[in-house]
């Protein structure tokens, strides 16, 4: 690169480059010093920290190349790179193989493929779903991405493809094909049945087979180049293919270098030589044969050759070679390895033979069918023809083997032309071929140590390729600037024609090889000369080796020089085979097929190119015929002229079409998984002109923008006043101002055009502004964050201090209190000490006083009990007296204040019980007696006080007391015997004084023993003190065990009940699973039921076409489920016998085995069908024989009844003619009273009107329900008359019992007895029983009576008249039963709310009591208050009643007042009879008495039946329907006819009807499928329908949510439980369709709305992309938003609600809804790398936020379709979470529970920095992440499963909605239905 002064800038410190290196080939430096104009050298640092000077070519003053920003590394493109060079293309190519494990990468127009050696699983088929459809740019790159572009260019332009796959030998070219292949057959499928695309792909495994070989670099090298045309009809659907082959190396059947093998075939057949059917070819290990064991390498590494041949074998009959010929090809492949086991020794110099009775040779003659003898001679011999005689040489032991082994390869030349040959018959179709997309698999440059024919050959393809390579890149560039206008420049590429013309131009290398070959004695070295004659001198591009005279070198394009050995040159070249030997094999009478391998030959001298035969097989004469055999040899082609021929064929076909190129890469030699060795990958680039195409893009402008892309990109590098309101004008502006030499970009007109480094420029630029931005960001947040961290600090510090003083000051306080206590302790033990000091002296001295006191109380005393007794006597005589005066006064005084208080309390008792009922009395004796309540509180309170100190004062007194007491007694007693002596002895004082003192001595004494008592107690005190401390310790420390044993206890049973309930979650999720999975599987089979049921329509509508002109051929729906089968048609027994004897002639030539299973299938439906059909004709049967006796029955009984009907009929109507009487009367005297103003509302004649009125008007409709009916019954009288003169029938009371009980039966009498109960309950019919009881005594009179009793039917009559008196007075009875039980409930529940509230006013009384006086009041004021509300609302609740009783009381008065207005207007206005005026007025209220009497059944013709369907389903517009009628209108018509088709119990109706409907819903939506509102209008609908009959079936389960009325309707004739089956599948496959349509209206939303649009304007900034554009961001006109998903699931949302879809289904159909959003938007972000980023990561989240909001509007969070999100929103965040430590990756791995391993490890693998200042994620952080996750059990798929379908249900949903109630709008049709 030349030095360049606008660059300079570039090269600064810190800048990146790089410099070549002899191992990595280029290696990265970064400058460590800037560079200046007119420095000799760079001053660079390595990566690995090594510094070194780069000096710069004195001469070119080259600098290095620069790298790319960062951000740009790893692009999908490499023509986005910045710096578009080889070193970048390496490093870029490296980095997404190494780190990312991505294999392929777009240059520009060519998809570079790397082999990885390694299996992948990113070929699936939900992978090929994925990129179906897609634009190219949008996806990441991948085969399937270039295979989608060529199938959408093909049906767009209509122009056909080609896909040209390259490399070398082990670059996967195979691979790479068969993937595009598979990729058409996947996504375009066939237009037969005879699965063509299957066909296709099944070739590659034959092709394989005997095409593929193990070579050093690949096991599977491709040994031959092959082009395979794909066809496609009108409709682009693969209809046939087309085979051609290039250059087979047949060398390699007789030789294989080293750790070769021969072709894959020979060793398929002899791994499976054990079978039986190879027993007879006689072969035996791969080791035992020549041919198989040169390369001493037969087995491959986890390849099973039996399995494989089996894998052939299958492949083979796909293709229609049958078994006999693919034996016939064994054999021929066998001959060949017995062939090359033959020995062929010298027999002298010139000559050779072959051993007697050679086992190979014999095996060989064996398997083809020749003579051993014939073989022989011509394996060692030679047959020379001069002008005049033919001679037979000899040939030596070389040349023989030699022949032996070009035998050898033309018999493998020919068995491979003829496989291909027949794979191409297999392929093609008679369906015309309307365009084609070619695979080319061809070989790329290839260079060995010894090159030779076969390498010459190779490598003067790729020169011819790569010619057209570089042109059809030079034209697309010349029209994208053409197109955008832009000055185009001639640019310089490297034109390869020079070698070209080397090779294939006249005396070219080709034209003297041809020439050398038709020389008699031509050699290798003479044409060797000549090649250096003609070309050393006069051709740059021809050299000789130096060493060599038997070689040349030819440079090739990229500068590659190949030398070729030019042994073998002529011999390969003109491919001559012993013609006695070919003869001798044709001479074959045993083997034909071998005949007819070489029947080419014969067909090359045919004059007309034809050959006579018929069959395919052609058996050939082998005659000696000179003038063939020289016609023959004249015409025979060489090798080299054959491939350049064919060569140019297919230059014209590539030329022909628009090329798409993959390049194949080998990253190393060594087959290692994901091993890049960089020098490899150089050459291989060099050779396969991915960099030409790199240097032609960089020579003009490589970088392309939008305006909206540069625009949004580059922003931040404009100001406020730049940014104008047109885009391109302010990018012009701008662009102006950043680069100063206009020569580096261009002005399109939809794009900017930039050279190469620009965009780095720009790069640098913005970089530099947003560094600058995030500096001042950075310095303001740090400021706040350091502001914040000082105000924290500095609290702190004030807390501390505060806390520190507080502490301190704690500690003063504290020691000051217990100097304060020591004081006081002192004082208190001084005074302890003085007072019990004080307490001996003063003992002492009291004991010496008692004594002396004690004597002179003692004489006190016997003197006060003296006067104390005597007064005694006085008070008890005193008292006595004075009691019996105080008696008779008391008793006087309690009679008088009896009498007076009774009276005064009879009084008080009426004031009390007047002032009892007000709440003010209330109030105040609640006051009262909460004031006494509180007085007696407080008195309690003193008292306890009181108690407590007395009780104190009590047990001190009582202690010191007992203590005294004792001492005192003891004292006592010794003093009483010391009186006594003192009494007896009064002179011996002195011996008492002295006694006195030894007491004293005595009591000081027993003191000192007290006291050592004492101590001793207190001693012993301390240790029970001490010992009770002890055992209450262990006491609380065992508590504390026992409670720590309690909760571990607690704690254990509270696990294991946790532990039990998982288990039963885990079971019942489990379960739950299972349920759904298996309702999944069932409605999978119901999928592909329907898939088989339209695959047979179409079969008959083919059969239609064929047959149109039979008479009479009609074709029949068969869109009938298994389970509809048993209801279908008569009549369709012998329609589906004739469509699949049709169907039969219309498969002939299709898939065989399907025409088998569907001839099967239709086989066993119509056996099952005619197996029902009898049964249900038998049933048929019977059933019309019960019915016709029960017919029979019916009208012996029915005379009777009407006798009994017309009586009654007669006394209704006279009751009714006398209500009409009073409702005239009324009406006249309201007509009179109407001008006074006497019936005006409010006033009292207008209430006793109004009152009379409806009075009048319930008796009315009673009677008018009952003569209705009556006369309904009396329609049939006629019908019935004829049987009352039958008396044997009527002389039989039984009969008519059983008769009668047949009768309960029918529908019609229901009607009647119900009427007839109604009747009853009137005053007249009461006077029923007495007439009974009549007939009873008429029936005990005598026995010659009862005939005359029984006349007409009496007899019956009365047994019905007992029995409705006994049923009138049983109904009388329940009914005071249930007033009673009634009234008890009602007097029940009012005791118990008594109860209720009597223990509510306990409990607030005793709570009352409980609180303080203050609180008392308040709580009982406030509960006051809280009773005077509630009963004052009750009382408000009561007045709205009534207001609105009377306002609906006042509104009926209004419209009867309005009614007799009008009755009056019309009697007044003409003179008519009593009979009209009475039958008038009654005229308006029949009709809603009509309405009433509607049972909600529709009645219709069988011959309307079509014409409803018609109507009511095929020509229904749901539109209309879901706005202007009831929801699910059609169904409960359809079920309203079914209804009174089970009424009148005809099955064949019902069977019909059910059977038109389901064919019906099935034709429109067959018809009209892709329409949402169609499909969702019909699921609500069968959904409807399906209830209806689930809700009227009977069932308990069904109808304990019905309503009386509701009951009534149930069915009563026919369990439709199989029918509801069959609804329910066909609700399915409506529900399924229903999904599909919104799945494709959906899909193209989803990545546009989800990803692509920037609902945050300015978060995600557009990288640079190169050729194959990214979809825009931008929202432009048609673009899809996320506004625009939303409108259309709220249009979804309210189109189903409009239709009455159920709610549980609405939740269904949105959770799929978001399934499916989820899934499409996660796969589509696992394969594009360009949206795995931050910013998109915030974008996709806030779109789900905006989903959930949706959700939530629409109250739909509960119905699981949040949950469906859940992967998509874990992929949002784990882009925005950190990830580089482990602990971010413990946190990935926490939170990605709902992602797979897969998943997170590729969105890691795609996560791609936006800007400069994002990191992209480590390989190692990636493997931490797969070693945590390393135990998960999940599935490997990458990809969700978009087509997954979650089962649905239909939970009963049953309708409120009365069938009576429903009216037919006259709009749809059905006037010929009629309401029964």
């Amino acid at each position: 690169m030349n030095m360049n002064r606008e660059l300079e800038y570039m090269f600064v410190q810190c800048a990146r480059v790089w410099i070549p290196d002899a191992e990595e080939v280029w290696k990265s430096a970064e400058l460590t010093k800037d560079f200046k104009n007119g420095d000799a050298s760079l001053q660079l640092m390595l990566e690995d920290g090594t510094s070194i000077e780069h000096k710069l070519d004195p001469k070119t003053k080259n600098l290095p190349y620069l790298r790319n920003p960062d951000i740009l590394v790893g692009e999908n493109d490499l023509t986005a790179l910045s710096y578009l060079h080889e070193p970048a293309v390496l490093h870029n190519l490296k980095v997404r193989f190494i780190d990312s494990k991505l294999i392929y990468t777009y240059c520009g127009i060519v998809l570079v493929a790397i082999n990885p050696y390694e299996t992948l699983g990113i070929y699936g088929t939900d992978i090929i779903n994925a990129y179906s459809g897609q634009n190219m740019g949008d996806m990441d790159p991948h085969i399937f991405a270039v295979a989608e572009e060529a199938y959408k260019q093909m049906a767009r332009d209509e122009r056909n493809q080609s896909i040209i796959v390259s490399g070398e030998s082990g670059a996967g070219k195979t691979v790479s094909a068969k993937y595009a292949m598979r990729y058409f057959a996947t996504v375009s499928g066939s237009t037969s049945e005879a699965n063509v695309e299957q066909k296709v792909l099944a070739s590659n495994p034959i092709m394989e087979a005997i095409g593929n070989a193990k070579t050093t670099r690949n096991d599977n090298s491709s040994r031959f180049g092959k082009y395979i045309e794909i066809g496609f009809d009108t409709r682009y659907r693969i209809i046939g293919a087309n085979m051609r082959t290039y250059l087979l190396e047949k060398s390699r059947v007789v030789f294989q270098a080293d750790e070769e093998r021969n072709y894959h075939i020979f060793y398929q057949l002899c791994a499976s030589s054990h079978l039986p059917e190879f027993k007879t070819l006689k072969l035996s290990s791969a080791n035992d044969f020549l041919y198989t064991r040169q390369g001493r390498s037969p087995v491959i590494q986890g390849v099973d050759d039996t399995k494989e041949l089996s894998t052939t074998r299958n492949a083979f009959t796909l293709l229609g070679i049958n078994e006999s010929y693919q034996m016939g090809l064994f054999q021929v492949l066998a001959a060949i390895l017995h062939l090359g086991n033959v020995e062929i020794k010298d027999k002298d110099s010139d000559s050779s033979l072959i051993p007697p009775n050679n086992r190979h040779l014999t095996a060989f003659c064996e398997l083809v069918g020749v003579t051993y003898q014939d073989m022989t001679q011509w394996l060692c011999h030679r047959k020379l023809k001069t002008a005049t005689e033919t001679y037979v040489k000899t040939l030596p032991c070389l040349q023989a083997t030699n022949a032996r082994d070009a035998l050898a390869k033309h018999i493998y030349a020919k068995l491979f032309n003829w496989i291909v040959e027949h794979v191409n018959k297999a392929l093609i179709t008679n369906i015309k071929q309307h365009s084609f997309i070619g695979v080319l698999d061809i070989y790329g440059f290839e260079t060995f140590e010894i090159n030779s024919f076969e390498q010459f050959c190779i490598n003067y393809a790729n020169e011819k390729l790569q010619q057209q390579f570089n042109m059809h890149v030079f034209k697309l560039e010349q029209e994208e600037y053409m197109k955008e206008q832009i000055p185009w420049t001639l640019i310089d590429f490297y034109d390869n024609q020079p070698c070209i013309n080397l090779i294939e131009a006249k005396m070219g290398i080709l034209d003297l090889l041809d020439e050398e070959c038709k020389m008699p004695k031509g050699s290798d070295d003479s044409w060797a000369q000549k090649l250096y004659n003609t070309h050393l001198k006069t051709c740059s591009l021809f050299e000789k080796p130096r060493m060599s005279n038997r070689a040349f070198i030819i440079q090739h394009f990229a500068d590659k020089q190949v030398e070729y050995q030019c042994e073998g040159f002529l011999e390969k070249n003109k491919d001559t085979v012993n013609e006695d030997q070919i003869n001798v094999l044709k001479a074959s009478k045993k083997f034909d097929l071998l005949v007819e391998l070489f029947q080419d030959e014969e067909k090359a001298t045919s004059p007309t190119g034809q050959v006579p035969g018929t069959g395919g097989r052609t058996r050939l004469s082998i005659k000696p015929d000179k003038g063939r055999d020289k016609s023959s040899k004249e015409h025979k082609k060489t090798v080299g002229c054959q491939f350049r021929n064919s060569l140019q064929m297919l230059m014209d076909t590539l030329n022909a079409t628009t090329p798409h190129y993959v390049r194949c890469i080998k990253p190393n030699d060594f087959k290692l998984a994901f091993s890049f060795d960089p020098k490899r990958a150089v050459q291989q680039l060099r050779a396969c002109g991915v960099l030409e195409t790199i240097r032609i893009s960089a020579a003009g402008f490589p970088s392309r923008w939008t305006y909206q892309e540069f625009f949004s990109r580059y922003r931040v590098l404009m100001k406020q006043k730049d940014v104008l309101s047109d885009k391109k004008l302010t990018c012009r502006n701008v662009l102006e101002k950043l680069v100063e030499d206009q020569d580096k970009y261009q002005f399109g007109k939809t794009k900017i055009f930039f050279r190469a480094g620009q965009v780095a420029y720009l790069e640098k630029l913005r970089a530099d502004k947003l560094r600058v931005a995030c500096i001042r960001i950075q310095k303001t947040i740090r400021c706040w964050l350091a502001r914040k961290k000082y105000l924290r600090k500095r609290s702190a510090a004030i807390t501390i201090q505060r806390f520190t003083r507080g502490y301190q000051a704690r500690c003063l306080a504290k020691f000051m209190r217990r100097t304060q206590a020591a004081t006081i302790i002192q004082k208190y033990q001084r005074m302890y000490m003085e007072r019990k000091r004080y307490k001996q002296k003063q003992a002492a001295a009291l004991v010496m006083q008692t004594i002396l006191r004690a004597y002179m109380a003692r004489q006190k005393y016997q003197g006060l009990v003296r006067e104390h007794n005597a007064v005694i006597i006085q008070k008890r005589v005193r008292g006595w007296l004075a009691r019996c005066w105080y008696k008779r006064c008391l008793v006087s005084l309690v009679y008088l204040q009896c009498c007076f208080r009774r009276m005064k309390a009879r009084r008080e008792l009426k004031k009390l019980k007047i002032e009892a009922r007000s709440v003010e009395h209330f109030k105040k004796l609640n006051k009262g007696m909460e004031n006494k309540i509180m007085q007696l509180q407080r008195r309690i309170d003193e008292q306890s006080k009181d108690n407590r100190s007395i009780n104190e004062k009590l047990v001190s007194l009582e202690t010191s007391s007992t203590a005294e007491r004792e001492r005192m007694r003891g004292e006592l007693s010794r003093l009483r015997g010391v009186e006594e002596d003192a009494k007896n002895k009064g002179n011996q004082v002195t011996s008492l004084l002295e006694q006195l003192e030894k007491l004293r001595k005595e009591l000081s004494s027993t003191q000192k023993e007290k006291k050592t008592i004492e101590d001793w107690a207190q001693t012993y005190r301390d240790e029970m003190e001490k010992m009770v401390s002890e055992l209450k310790d262990q006491n609380c420390s065992l508590k504390k065990e026992k409670d720590d044993l309690n909760r571990l206890i607690q704690e254990q049973s509270q696990q294991m009940t946790e532990k039990m309930a998982r288990a039963i979650v885990e079971k019942t999720q489990q379960l739950e699973t299972d349920l759904n999975e298996e309702r999944s599987r069932y409605q999978n089979l119901l999928t592909e039921h329907r898939r088989l049921e339209e695959k047979y329509d179409d079969l008959k509508e083919a059969m239609v076409s064929s047959n149109v002109s039979k008479p009479g051929h009609r074709r029949t729906d068969s869109t009938h489920s298994s389970n509809e089968s048993e209801y279908t048609y008569n009549s369709e027994y012998a329609e589906l016998e004739e469509g699949s004897r049709a169907a039969e002639d219309v498969t002939r030539g299709m898939d065989t085995s399907l025409t088998l299973k569907l001839q099967k299938r239709l086989t066993e439906l119509e056996q099952e069908k005619q197996s029902l059909r009898n049964e249900l004709e038998n049933r048929e049967d019977q059933f019309q024989r019960a019915r016709a006796r029960d017919d029979v029955e019916f009208k012996k009984a029915r005379g009777a009844e009407l006798e009994y009907e017309s009586l009654k009929r007669q006394e209704l109507e006279s009751e009714n003619k006398k209500l009409k009487h009073d409702l005239v009367e009324i009406r006249r005297s309201l007509l009179g009273n109407a001008a006074t103003g006497a019936g005006a509302p409010g006033s009292p004649a207008y209430k006793v009107v109004l009152e009379q009125l409806n009075a009048s008007c319930e008796e009315l409709e009673v009677r008018k329900e009952e003569v209705l009916i009556l006369r309904s019954q009396l329609v049939s009288q006629k019908e019935a008359m004829h049987h009352k003169d039958e008396k044997e029938t009527m002389t039989e009371p039984s009969a008519y019992v059983e008769d009668v009980s047949k009768l309960k039966d029918a529908g019609e009498l229901k009607q009647a007895y119900i009427g007839l109960k109604d009747t009853n309950r009137s005053p007249r019919f009461m006077r029923k029983p007495l007439e009974v009881s009549d007939l009873l005594s008429r029936l005990r009179s005598a026995a010659p009576d009862f005939h005359k009793l029984n006349e007409d039917g009496e007899l019956w009559l009365v047994n019905q008249g007992l029995k409705e008196t006994i049923r009138l007075l049983e109904h009388q009875l329940q009914t005071q039963r249930r007033g009673y039980d009634s009234e008890v409930e009602s007097l029940r529940g009012e005791l118990q709310n008594v109860k209720e509230e009597n223990n509510r006013q306990q409990q607030l009384l005793a709570q009352n009591l409980q609180l303080p006086p203050e609180a008392r009041i308040e709580a009982s004021l406030q509960h006051e208050i809280t009773r005077l509300t509630n009963e004052n609302l009750d009382l408000m609740e009561q007045l709205e009643k009534q207001d609105r009783t009377i306002r609906k009381l006042k509104k009926q008065l209004k419209v009867y007042s309005k009614r007799i207005g009008e009755m009056g207007a019309g009697q007044t206005e003409g003179q008519t009879s009593p009979g009209q005026m009475v039958d008038e007025p009654i005229h308006p209220v029949n009709i809603p008495r009509r309405e009433k009497d509607f049972q909600g059944m529709l009645e219709y013709k069988k011959e309307d039946e079509l014409k409803l369907v018609k109507n009511l389903i095929l020509e229904l517009k749901p539109r209309g329907v879901a706005v202007n009628l009831i929801p699910g209108l059609p169904a409960y018509i359809l079920f309203m006819c079914l209804r009174h088709a089970d009424y009148v119990n005809d099955d064949q109706k019902v069977r019909t009807l059910l059977t038109s409907t389901i064919n019906s819903i099935k034709k429109i939506l067959k018809k009209r499928g892709d329409d949402f509102e169609t499909v969702s209008f019909w699921l609500s609908n069968t959904c409807r329908f399906l209830h209806c009959l689930k809700q009227y079936s009977g069932d308990e389960a069904f109808i304990k949510h019905n309503t009386q009325r509701q009951n009534e309707h149930i069915l009563s004739n026919f369990d439709l439980a199989e029918y509801r089956q069959v609804i329910s599948d066909l609700a399915i496959q409506i529900y399924q369709q229903l999904i599909k349509c919104m799945e494709n209206i959906l899909q193209p939303m989803i990545v546009s709305g989800m990803l692509e649009h920037e609902t945050i304007q300015g978060v995600s900034g557009v990288k640079p992309t190169g050729l194959r554009k990214r979809t825009s961001s931008i929202v432009d006109e048609g673009t899809y938003t996320l506004d625009s998903i939303l409108r259309q699931l709220s249009a979804f949302h309210s189109t189903m609600c409009q239709h009455g879809t159920d709610p549980e289904l609405i939740k269904q159909v949105v959770k799929q809804q978001f399934y499916i959003i989820g899934a499409v938007t996660l796969n589509n972000l696992l394969l594009r790398k360009d949206m795995c980023s931050w910013s998109k990561g915030m974008q996709i989240r806030y779109n789900v936020s905006q989903l959930e909001e949706w959700l939530r509007d629409k109250g739909l969070m509960t119905c699981g379709a949040k949950e469906t999100l859940e992967p998509l929103i874990q992929a949002a965040q784990l882009l925005q979470v950190k990830k580089k430590t482990d602990e971010d990756a413990e946190a990935i791995c926490s939170m990605c529970l709902a992602l797979t391993t897969a998943q997170i490890v590729k969105v890691l693998n795609l996560y791609t920095p936006v800007n400069e200042f994002e990191e992209r994620v480590s390989v190692a952080f990636i493997r931490t992440i797969q070693t945590r996750l390393r135990d998960r059990c999940e599935s490997p798929q990458l990809l969700m499963d978009t087509k997954m379908i979650y089962p649905v249900t239909f939970p009963f949903n049953p309708s409120s909605l009365a069938l009576e109630t429903i009216q037919i709008p006259s709009s749809l049709n059905l006037s010929f239905l009629t309401r029964v």
